[in-house]
């Protein structure tokens, strides 16, 4: 009999959490004075990154189950498509905030609600879904909506900088671990998250890489140990 995944019960709460707290945030700063204001991302407005949150909802929302033995890709692999798609995201995006531009908060709702009654059908129990890029486990799923949520919550933050910080603390930890692992599997380190906000940034190319950034991000499980220069492997996304 399946069992219920710890993983995956642990990256719904993250993104059921860090969704609510998010979608609070937006509705009490995003107005119509700043909706359309130049975000940190180079090219997308504060309403686009708002749209893009229901597009990266609507991907869980989506996903469907494969036949037992299909083989998922690791979050790395996952994630790691992301760069070659990044023009084409964009642009559905701008597509995206121009469709739902008469009720934007309503629409990105309704893809949230549509992505979290997804989530319920499919799980508990682990199993493999089909993504937009790809098969992986429904946690490895749930997780990177949690990324992609954590991470646009803080380009948000940077972008209007009013209210409480909307990135939701324990969303933001099993993210950075996350991403850690990625790295830990690819170079065998045993490195641990110092600083999870400056780590998530340098991870996903919000921060220019820097070595001294990385010692205050990271630090070595053993103190006989150093910090790798991980400047080749960054940006994961």
């Amino acid at each position: 009999m399946p069992v219920p995944s710890g993983e995956l019960a642990d990256a719904s709460a993250a993104l059921h959490d860090q969704w609510e707290r998010l979608r609070r945030w937006v509705g009490d700063v995003v107005d119509d004075q700043v909706a359309d204001e130049p975000s940190v991302l180079p090219g997308w407005t504060v309403a686009e990154l708002v749209a893009h949150l229901g597009r990266a909802m609507e991907a869980l929302a989506v996903a469907t189950p494969l036949p037992d033995g299909t083989v998922p890709l690791t979050l790395g692999e996952y994630v790691g498509t992301y760069a070659d798609r990044a023009a084409e995201t964009a642009q559905t995006t701008r597509e995206l905030a121009t469709a739902i531009s008469a009720d934007p908060l309503g629409e990105v709702d309704a893809r949230a609600q549509a992505a979290f009654d997804r989530l319920d059908e499919l799980g508990p129990d682990e199993r493999v879904v089909q993504g937009r890029r790809g098969p992986v486990l429904l946690s490895t799923m749930t997780v990177s909506r949690v990324l992609e949520l954590v991470v646009h919550a803080d380009d948000l933050a940077r972008s209007v900088p009013r209210g409480v910080d909307p990135v939701e603390p324990g969303a933001l930890r099993l993210v950075a671990d996350a991403l850690l692992r990625v790295v830990v599997a690819r170079g065998g380190w045993d490195l641990e998250v110092s600083d999870a906000r400056r780590w998530v940034r340098l991870a996903t190319g919000r921060q220019p890489y820097d070595v001294d950034e990385l010692a205050v991000a990271l630090h070595p499980r053993y103190t006989s140990d150093a910090v790798p220069d991980l400047g080749r492997m960054l940006p994961l996304l």
